[in-house]
């Protein structure tokens, strides 16, 4: 099995200095590319899309681009184009994930709809969108095209169904982890199938880099989902709660609905069913009684440990190290 390096569980200073050492000059170009790339004419545009972009966000998913094709040891520029592609997808998604959600935080400071409104929000997302189908029309690749395209797809499929589950206590664990792939999980993998594919490696190695995203992709979303009923404010960068008082039914509030006694559970249903932050304390002591944030962190380590294994046949290099290092960090993180 791949081992990280310099250490199994790096810190997330130490994952930074790994990343930057790699990837840093081309993500710094990809940056500039974004910036390019939002400059429209209309100023509110302009405006709120700089805001969203340069609101402190990890840029994982461009990384993964980047990654990718430093492990097939890619030497063209069109990786560049593709992490910029990647997190215009991304940003079109929050936005509009904001909107339909009312957020009122993210990465620790107000939404763009909270500062814009809906509206603007919507329609600037709808932009962004619209910008990254130009950029990859540039690139000028059917294959690519396609993976993007569905991929786009399926996110929205997954947003539909994550609506569609609000306040339903019925939700399996398996209509959850579908969310979770559909809306998460599968611009992961786009972002680190990408990589192969441009460096026009064989479709074992490209499904290889695809499926290790998917599974990064998951535990990375099952930690979220577990930060919202363990975390601060603070240190999560929105507001405590939200998936709570939204009528999210995610594994940690399904778990202890499942395992609680009678009471326990008519409580978590009824949270789910009405939403709202009445009992949150209650709530969360029944999470916790339930070893229900254990249960959730179980499977996302075994995610990542699946994505790990997916690297298992790729070539060694400092890059596939640092994916390892990455799928490590996700269970490990704090934020």
């Amino acid at each position: 099995m791949n081992q990280a390096s310099p250490q199994q569980n790096p810190t997330e200073s130490t994952l930074i200095d790994q990343l930057k050492a790699l990837i840093g000059p081309d993500m710094d170009r990809v940056d500039a590319l974004i910036q390019s790339q939002l400059h429209s004419d209309v100023a509110l545009i302009d405006q709120l899309g700089h805001y969203i972009v340069n609101s402190g966000g990890k840029r994982l998913r461009p990384a993964l681009v980047l990654l990718s094709a430093g492990v097939f040891s890619y030497k063209g520029d069109q990786h560049i184009n593709l992490a910029a592609i990647i997190e215009f997808i991304h940003t079109a998604t929050l936005l509009h994930d904001d909107v339909v959600d009312a957020s009122l935080l993210r990465r620790g400071r107000s939404t763009a709809n909270q500062r814009w409104g809906n509206e603007a929000s919507v329609l600037v997302g709808d932009f962004v969108y619209s910008r990254a189908f130009q950029m990859m029309v540039s690139v000028d690749s059917m294959k690519i095209m396609d993976i993007l395209s569905e991929a786009t797809n399926i996110i929205a499929e997954g947003e539909v169904q994550q609506l569609l589950n609000r306040h339903d206590p019925e939700t399996t664990e398996e209509r959850y982890l579908q969310v979770i792939h559909d809306k998460t999980a599968k611009l992961f993998e786009a972002s680190a199938q990408l990589g192969a594919v441009v460096a026009d490696r064989s479709l074992k190695e490209e499904m290889a880099m695809a499926n290790y995203g998917k599974c990064l992709g998951v535990a990375y979303q099952l930690i979220d989902d577990v930060f919202d009923y363990s975390a601060t404010a603070l240190e999560l960068g929105k507001n405590i709660g939200d998936d709570l008082a939204e009528g999210k039914p995610t594994l940690p509030l399904l778990y202890a609905m499942w395992n609680g006694t009678a009471e326990q559970s008519e409580l978590v249903k009824q949270a789910i069913e009405n939403g709202g932050l009445e009992n949150i304390a209650t709530i969360t002591e029944v999470i916790d009684s339930t070893n229900a944030i254990a249960y959730t962190a179980n499977i996302a380590q075994q995610a990542a440990e699946k994505a790990i294994e997916a690297l298992d046949d790729l070539p060694p290099s400092p890059y596939l190290d640092a994916l390892v290092a990455l799928a490590r960090f996700a269970t490990e993180r704090t934020h």
